[in-house]
């Protein structure tokens, strides 16, 4: 127990330390290919009509002027600092419009990771019991129609019939805008609406979250159905399997017990890549939906050419997607004590 202990954190340093290098080069490629690209933030901030002497003010003051490897030694000697930079968009750090808009992509991103494991499984599990038959068609179906359609074609049409024709859900943003939020605490709206004993709060921010959560999950419901069905078809014909049916043991046991225990690594593995999916690949969703997340906060910093916030975001969604495939790595070991890292 002790070596696996120690095999264990040995593992997650060197792993910790491939996770800064990743990061620290997906920073150098975006902050590269950002100034590169032929186009001036400066003109597009200031307009088209702005004089040519207070773009060249601009720029010296923002330290474009400067040959491109000054700027990114700067930049990195910055970030040593913990300073990411100023929006040129906003006027804030970057950082700090990181810490503001990140909990809302991240609590919308993980209530659709959750939706997405729970119906998946569920889903992938019922069609491997029943192969062959309707259930199975159907969820194969359902699955190849999660993977194929549009999120941005899905979106509007959950708009048009939940919103706009059954007027069930809202139609956009994490609260109504005449409520104001809660006291920020973990900026998680839900969570902080529990924190403050709002009830009513976290009711009315809960329906904001069904359409955007479930519009992010239905590509994740597909992936993860159809691995599951993959993996319990494997396992569900394995000898011990036979055993334990000839046992006399009830068949829900049997599958629970045996064969999805047994089947649920590459489960795992889809399920973190869709959870780091479902983060990076919000933005669409945000923007639909009117969501004030890393996603929406991202897009627009694209599209003002705001090259400071876009290597900041960047940053920040690789760094969680590398989080998120080392938190897989580590349940490995404990849905399977034969995984050992050496």
């Amino acid at each position: 127990m002790e070596s696996l202990c120690l095999s264990m954190v040995t593992y997650v340093v060197r792993r910790v330390f491939w996770l800064l290098f990743v990061v620290f080069g997906v920073m150098t490629l975006v902050f590269f290919i950002s100034r590169v690209i032929p186009a001036d933030p400066v003109a597009a901030m200031l307009g088209g009509h702005a004089p040519p002497e207070l773009i060249e003010e601009m720029r010296d003051e923002w330290g474009l002027n400067r040959p491109i490897l000054e700027q990114y030694l700067a930049y990195v000697w910055q970030l040593l600092q913990g300073n990411f930079g100023v929006s040129m968009a906003t006027g804030r750090h970057v950082l700090q419009d990181l810490v503001e808009y990140f909990p809302a992509t991240f609590e919308l991103a993980t209530m659709g990771a959750a939706i997405s494991v729970v119906l998946g499984v569920i889903l992938g599990v019922l069609s491997a019991v029943r192969r062959g038959r309707l259930l199975d068609h159907a969820a194969r179906i359902a699955a190849l129609t999660g993977i194929s359609m549009p999120v941005f074609w899905l979106a509007l049409l959950m708009m048009l019939l939940f919103y706009y024709v059954l007027g069930w859900l809202p139609g956009g943003g994490r609260l109504p805008y005449y409520m104001d939020p809660p006291s920020r605490i973990t900026g998680l709206i839900l969570l902080d609406s529990l924190i403050a004993g709002r009830i009513d709060m976290f009711a009315i921010a809960f329906k904001h979250f069904a359409m955007p959560a479930l519009t992010l999950s239905f590509f994740g419901i597909a992936a993860i159905s159809r691995v599951t069905r993959a993996s319990m078809l494997d396992v569900l014909g394995e000898d011990y399997i036979r055993t334990a049916r000839s046992k006399g043991l009830a068949e829900r046991r049997v599958v629970l017990g045996h064969a999805l225990k047994n089947a649920m690594l590459p489960i795992v593995t889809i399920s973190g890549i869709v959870y780091g999916r479902l983060l990076e690949g919000g933005v669409i969703v945000e923007t639909i939906f009117a969501w004030p997340g890393l996603g929406r906060y991202a897009t627009n910093a694209f599209l003002a050419l705001d090259f400071a916030a876009v290597v900041g975001s960047t940053m920040m969604i690789a760094l969680f997607y590398s989080l998120v495939n080392l938190a897989v790595d580590i349940l490995y070991v404990f849905i399977n004590p034969r995984v050992r890292y050496d």
